[in-house]
């Protein structure tokens, strides 16, 4: 299996091509009420997950059964979502692989990634398991490959296997995906701020710049 990024190492390195310096762009201010909805086994996550981490800081990071939403639609023919990442890639310049098999079961990993979300680390969980799907081509129902995402997102190796194998994880993520679906959302991942959605990857720039302007709210 490659080598992971280290997230801490990058991190460090790009501030030191800054000099140390701050950015003159600050990312947007999140409201309390923000969240980001992924399902790993989109290639849309991925492609999102890296500017959602650092455009919003603080948003909740929540899995949601894609299937919920969009069982028995042309967006979940794999046909289809193959072209459409693919092209959306190529725009962003950044590396698709396509996991193998494509396909395979998403639920161990989303079980843990709802785990790492809890306990804070969902951004560093995601990253790293999109990065392991998309780019190295793993499978991430494979427990080694939960490891190394695991241990990436500093989630303790023995509670990411059980919550793996929880499947009372699986009705949450379920009814999550029928309440967005109710609220109108039309695409994952998405951004919801407050009761507005941002729905496709495409769309995170635009959530970026509502959150600029919306205060955070009680609660």
């Amino acid at each position: 299996m490659g080598d992971l990024i280290d997230l801490t190492a990058r991190r460090r390195e790009r501030a030191g091509r800054t000099g140390g310096r701050r950015r003159s762009r600050t990312p947007a201010a999140v409201p309390r009420r923000a969240t980001f909805w992924f399902d790993l086994s989109c290639p849309f996550t991925y492609l999102a997950a890296e500017r959602v981490e650092r455009h919003f800081p603080g948003i909740a990071w929540r899995p949601v059964d894609a299937d919920a939403l969009f069982a028995g639609s042309a967006w979940r023919e794999p046909a289809a979502l193959r072209v459409a990442a693919e092209t959306r890639a190529a725009l962003l310049r950044m590396p698709l692989v396509w996991p193998d098999p494509l396909g395979g079961d998403p639920r161990p990993a989303m079980r843990a990634a709802a785990l790492a979300a809890e306990r804070g680390s969902g951004a560093a969980f995601v990253i790293a398991a999109s990065r392991l799907a998309y780019c190295g081509g793993f499978d991430l129902a494979d427990p080694e490959v939960l490891a190394e995402a695991a241990a990436a997102s500093g989630l303790a190796l023995d509670a990411c296997l059980e919550a793996a194998r929880d499947v009372g994880r699986d009705g949450p993520m379920q009814t999550d995906g029928y309440r967005l679906l109710a609220s109108g959302a039309t695409a994952l991942p998405a951004v919801q701020i407050g009761t507005r959605l941002f729905c496709g990857e495409e769309r995170i720039a635009e959530a970026a710049a509502a959150c600029a302007g919306f205060a955070p709210v009680a609660g």
